[in-house]
């Protein structure tokens, strides 16, 4: 994609006929249509793994990723220390310790695909 809404369609075609399930890495593009790229995988009936839950809360098969409050909280926290007149250049990189692993259920048996119940044990949390 090149930086259009437009192309999420036309990019999702293209993994379709290669025969791929496609994982995601989310910027704003993407994200901000989260729900046209989750629509467009369902049409598509393309597997995709997401970066963040909220896609999978709008339909989406999975996601591995951050905790994304975790993520909104230490950004908030690290604004509050530059106002207070620390140097950007003196903090910490912060690396996300809490990964969240998310299934939809639903999804699944719409795409027809089942998950080894070891997984599904170990995911935070099962949509149904």
């Amino acid at each position: 994609m090149n930086g259009s809404s437009d192309d999420i369609e036309a990019g999702l075609a293209s993994l379709v006929s290669g025969g791929a399930g496609a994982i995601t890495a989310t910027g704003p593009l993407i994200y901000d249509n989260r729900a046209r790229v989750v629509a467009a995988a369902a049409r598509a009936s393309v597997p995709m793994l997401y970066e963040w839950r909220t896609f999978v809360d709008e339909g989406g098969l999975m996601s591995y990723g951050s905790d994304i409050n975790a993520v909104h909280r230490q950004a908030g926290i690290y604004a509050g220390r530059v106002l207070k007149g620390e140097n950007v250049g003196d903090l910490p990189v912060v690396q996300q310790t809490n990964i969240e692993l998310i299934i939809n259920l639903k999804t699944a048996k719409t795409l027809g695909l089942g998950f080894p119940i070891t997984l599904l044990g170990r995911a935070n949390e099962v949509i149904e």
